[in-house]
């Protein structure tokens, strides 16, 4: 039996989500939005959307909820202008993972509405340190890290009337991504970025970083990480 929270996790979706998208790409190589029209580019782009709305009552429902007819492939931005029309009920939670400058805060910048509920650590140091946005003095730390437990609290309570929230991290564990997925009943999105492209970023970049710190965060980001089981083929 799913939840919604569930659902979006489980390997039964997972599975069919993956046939779609490779039964939808079309002779130029591209799935098209089935909102805009436009070719999603960017694969973490693509997000699987119901015609009818998944409820806790219908998401075992599997003409519904497994049903390739009720499933339109659309960009991330698309999908959240279809859910806006439903009003805060539809309110949805995204874990955005990947490597140091995979791209993680510039592609929530880009999808990200008035009113959406934005997650990320760099955020909260550069506010409450009031120094340059990398500069990160230890002796904050504990404040840091309290102020980003409660935030994540206000995700799991649902509290406030924003409309979607974006959860931004490394998270390179699949049990820790797991955990927060489960908490929150956030739905994963990684940003699939190659470690040499995050590297030619890292030193094309002119802001404040240590470059040599940074390319070693890379390089433990890579080392640590652990993608999602694959799911069970039948």
């Amino acid at each position: 039996m799913f939840t919604l929270a569930s659902f979006y996790r489980s390997r039964e979706w997972e599975r069919l989500i993956g046939t779609i998208r490779q039964e939808r790409v079309q002779t130029d190589g591209f799935v098209y939005c089935g909102h805009c029209g436009r070719p999603i580019v960017r694969p973490y782009d693509c997000i699987g959307h119901h015609l009818t709305a998944l409820t806790e009552s219908n998401v075992n429902d599997y003409n519904i909820s497994l049903n390739p007819e009720n499933i339109l492939l659309v960009h991330h931005k698309c999908h959240n202008t279809l859910h806006n029309k439903l009003g805060y009920a539809s309110r949805q939670i995204y874990l955005v993972y990947g490597a140091p400058l995979s791209g993680k805060s510039t592609w929530v910048s880009q999808v990200q509405e008035r009113g959406d509920l934005v997650v990320d650590m760099d955020n909260i140091w550069q506010c409450v340190s009031g120094h340059k946005r990398y500069e990160k003095p230890g002796r904050l730390n504990a404040v840091v890290f309290q102020i980003h437990k409660e935030l994540l609290e206000c995700v799991r309570l649902r509290l406030g009337k924003w409309k979607n929230a974006y959860i931004i991290g490394g998270y390179p564990l699949s049990s820790e991504r797991e955990r927060l997925c489960k908490s929150l009943g956030a739905r994963e999105v990684f940003i699939d970025t190659p470690k040499q492209v995050c590297q030619e970023r890292l030193f094309a970049c002119e802001d404040e970083r240590d470059k040599e710190k940074w390319e070693a965060y890379i390089e433990q980001w890579f080392d640590r990480y652990l993608p999602p089981p694959s799911p069970i083929q039948t």
